[in-house]
């Protein structure tokens, strides 16, 4: 059951990358978009992540549950270690979710939404960015358990090149993955074109973010190149994604965009596969050559065996009703802008 468990969290995260990173993507393009093509940016994003914005973090949630009931020791080294960019992350997530509903439904439309706009595309930027330094963070072997200064336990245990290039790295996968998917939500060539630039841009952008997070790792000696290519999944995983990006621009350029969607998801489900396989399950590394495990700093077993079957019988009626909904609304999209004012 522990490792049904894992899968779960696992799987969530994953999802959260795929569905919400898209979502806070879609603030990342209105932020690098021009204030000429902003209005039709926005009603763009409207219809694509406004059925659903809310519902992408129910894999966040899911998450936390998991290390909160069935890893304890690695949620409460995580909650006191990296409490400060955890914070920022979560202040960004409300920020953002307040500014989205309130410029979408305010009943005045005054300069009000110029305050809102901005606060929706800067925490899109602030909450993908926190996100990722909390992930390289965990890996970095910056968290130091026996520190005894302010310093050396809250602040250098997340700020640090490899965990804030980690972070630009997490925003570029956004931006690009938001790009992607919304190429199939435009009803114009323009409108597509422009989208396609777009993905082309944050593309070169995950590119040298990624260089960035492996030149960080060398300085900071931190094994990176090894747990991607020290091992056949990584490098199984690394040409796969390499193959199916080249597979998805020809796609583009030919204008065929059903598998678009499909092969940005598969992107990024191997990035993050190579990046977890090797290091398996340590999956906090500690200062000094410590980690937390999921195998070996897990709850008890009673504990493991009622999360997993809660899991289970959650999945069957929650996750077809997620994708109806996501369903429906793709069938019969809704203008709610319009429909507010």
């Amino acid at each position: 059951m522990l490792y049904i468990v894992i899968a779960f969290l696992w799987a969530s995260i994953l999802f959260y990358l795929l569905l919400g990173g898209a979502d806070y993507g879609a603030g990342i393009i209105e932020l690098f978009t021009s204030r000429k093509n902003k209005e039709v940016t926005r009603k763009t994003l409207y219809t694509a992540i406004g059925p659903i914005w809310e519902a992408n973090h129910m894999w966040l949630i899911i998450a936390i549950v998991i290390l909160f009931v069935g890893f304890p020791v690695i949620y409460s080294t995580m909650s006191v270690y990296l409490h400060i960019p955890l914070t920022v992350m979560l202040l960004g997530i409300i920020a953002r979710g307040t500014a989205f509903t309130f410029r979408h439904y305010d009943a005045v439309v005054d300069d009000m939404q110029h305050i809102y706009n901005t606060i929706f595309a800067i925490s899109s930027f602030i909450t993908p960015l926190f996100l990722g330094i909390i992930a390289g963070s965990a890996v970095s072997g910056h968290i130091d358990t026996a520190a005894n200064t302010f310093l050396s336990a809250y602040i250098f245990s997340w700020l640090s090149w490899f965990s804030v290039a980690v972070g630009l790295f997490t925003v570029a996968i956004c931006g690009f993955l938001a790009s992607v998917y919304l190429i199939g939500e435009t009803d114009n060539d323009g409108d597509r074109l422009r989208f396609a630039h777009k993905a082309q841009f944050f593309n070169i952008a995950a590119v040298l973010c990624g260089i960035l997070v492996f030149a960080a790792s060398f300085l900071e000696k931190i094994p990176l190149f090894e747990w991607v290519f020290g091992n056949w999944v990584g490098r199984i995983a690394i040409v796969s994604a390499t193959l199916s990006l080249v597979w998805m621009w020809n796609l583009l350029y030919q204008g065929k965009l059903a598998l678009l969607r499909p092969l940005a998801g598969f992107q990024v489900t191997m990035i993050l596969l190579t990046t977890t396989y090797r290091h398996f399950p340590n999956i906090v590394i500690l200062k000094g050559g410590g980690y937390l495990s999921l195998m070996e700093h897990s709850g008890q077993e009673k504990t493991i065996e009622t999360l997993g079957m809660a899991l289970l019988l959650g999945s069957v009626f929650i996750l077809p009703a997620l994708f109806y909904l996501i369903y429906s609304f793709q069938k019969n999209p809704i203008d709610y802008r319009q429909e507010a004012h």
